[in-house]
């Protein structure tokens, strides 16, 4: 008898799911770079709130497909019975080479990053690979930290070997720690005499135009990356109509709250040069207030966030191999489901070791560019699904039907598709590279898709 997964998790694991791997590193490494690109402090906010509100369309329209296909695998299952298996699997294969463990990867470097405030040695390069396979296209250099990173990945993958249950319940834990931190950071921030309204008014020389603009959007939506993890692991959600739809919609809401607010105490204290000049800057605004007691107390926060994110992104990224497995299309043994554990343990460890590769291969901005790039040609094609489904297959049954339906899936679809060219032309290394590992997975379908023909 084939061994299945159990509906374990209920809307509140969903809901910390979303809200746990969404709040990561981005909201503590990416405002620097928003800053540098768009100048001035109105136009941050501006495309936090852009980008907050492309990340919700994007929800609104797998609400509809997740209640509708509550499977393991999300988008796999959705690319898949929309444009043919071929689809599906290009999603499936991307995700666990490119996308997910390039994710896992750079929240691993996030984590990093910040325990370097205190034990600076883990920045020392301890090894230069002599090739142009580095950051634009210098030689590659090796760093402590990024061992580190690698270990913190590997042991989350043994954490959600042991138990969707025992790794739901550490998302919950670690998502309502990581909740309170940023409520204190903002209370703390917003509530201070340190602060001047003026800074709301001040600015640095930017990028400036489109090219400004879609680089910062690229960098807010590393931050907001991870709303769609939920869908993942339909197959374990008990009342996946009824509770799906709830955990993404809520949980992207909640983010964004978060986001803006954060931003808000964050700018009080800080003018934009200085955000512009800090590589963390939550920490450089609690040690404005406190001195360095200050900026330690942020960096634990962000470890804490950055360790919540990684154990979601793991739960839920593991279960895209999985589900191409279950359909012949991977590696057979990765469709094993421990027998006690009812987990695709396989899977688990799999997508570990690959993100933990991945840790080697650039620093933070680069990752999170080449990860972009590759999701969100995948997220585009996911989104209008929902459109070429309600033709294709008009019988669904659809518990949840999309908010705004067809211009919420359009609008997404179209920014999309402008984000896409614009990171293209901005960032061909990192756009190419993503390119590439999908076209890899291209012999690999036909090879899998002969090998199961023979059986039949």
């Amino acid at each position: 008898m084939e061994i299945e997964l159990k509906r374990v998790l209920g809307v509140w694991s969903a809901i910390a799911i979303v809200i746990g791997t969404v709040i990561g590193s981005g909201i503590l490494l990416v405002p620097k770079t928003m800053i540098l690109n768009v100048g001035t402090t109105p136009m941050v906010f501006f495309v936090w709130v852009f980008g907050g509100l492309l990340s919700l369309a994007g929800a609104l329209s797998y609400a509809e497909l997740a209640a509708s296909m509550p499977e393991a695998g999300g988008e796999y299952v959705y690319l898949r019975e929309a444009y043919g298996p071929f689809w599906g699997f290009v999603y499936g294969w991307t995700q666990m080479w490119v996308a997910k463990s390039g994710s896992i990867a750079t929240l691993a470097t996030g984590f990093f990053l910040y325990l370097a405030n205190f034990r600076p040695e883990l920045e020392a390069v301890f090894y230069t690979i002599p090739l142009p396979i580095g950051p634009k296209g210098g030689p590659l250099e090796l760093r402590y930290g990024q061992l580190l990173a690698m270990a913190v990945i590997l042991f989350l993958g043994f954490v959600n070997y042991f138990g969707v249950k025992f790794g739901g319940g550490v998302q919950v834990a670690t998502t309502a720690v990581k909740l309170g931190l940023i409520l204190a950071v903002v209370v703390i921030g917003l509530g201070s005499a340190e602060g001047k309204v003026e800074n709301f008014q001040t600015s640095v020389p930017p990028v400036g135009g489109l090219t400004g603009f879609f680089a910062a959007l690229v960098a807010c939506l590393w931050a907001y990356d991870g709303w769609n993890n939920v869908s993942m692991i339909s197959s374990e959600i008990r009342n996946p109509q009824r509770n799906l739809p709830i955990a993404l919609i809520a949980g992207t809401l909640v983010v964004m709250s978060c986001y803006l607010l954060a931003n808000m105490a964050y700018f009080y204290i800080l003018s934009a040069p200085e955000v512009a000049n800090s590589d963390r800057v939550p920490a450089e605004m609690m040690r404005r207030l406190y001195g360095p007691p200050g900026a330690d107390a942020v960096s634990i926060g962000a470890m804490i966030s950055i360790f919540a994110a990684l154990n979601g992104s793991i739960l839920a990224g593991s279960r895209v191999p999985y589900a191409m497995a279950r359909d012949r299309r991977f590696f057979s043994s990765v469709a094993r489901v421990h027998p006690q554990y009812r987990t695709p343990g396989v899977a688990i460890l799999l997508l570990s070791a690959w993100s933990a590769v991945l840790v080697l291969t650039g620093r933070f901005e680069e990752l999170f560019t080449y990860v972009i790039f590759a999701s969100w040609i995948l997220y585009a094609m996911a989104t209008a699904s929902v459109i070429v489904l309600r033709y294709k297959r008009p019988d669904l049954p659809r518990p949840y039907r999309t908010v705004g339906y067809p211009f919420v899936p359009v609008l997404f679809v179209l920014t999309a598709v402008a984000l896409l060219v614009s990171t293209l032309m901005e960032s061909p290394r990192e756009s190419i590279l993503g390119l590439f590992f999908i076209f890899a997975g291209i012999p690999f379908y036909f090879y899998w898709k002969r090998r199961d023909f023979r059986k039949l």
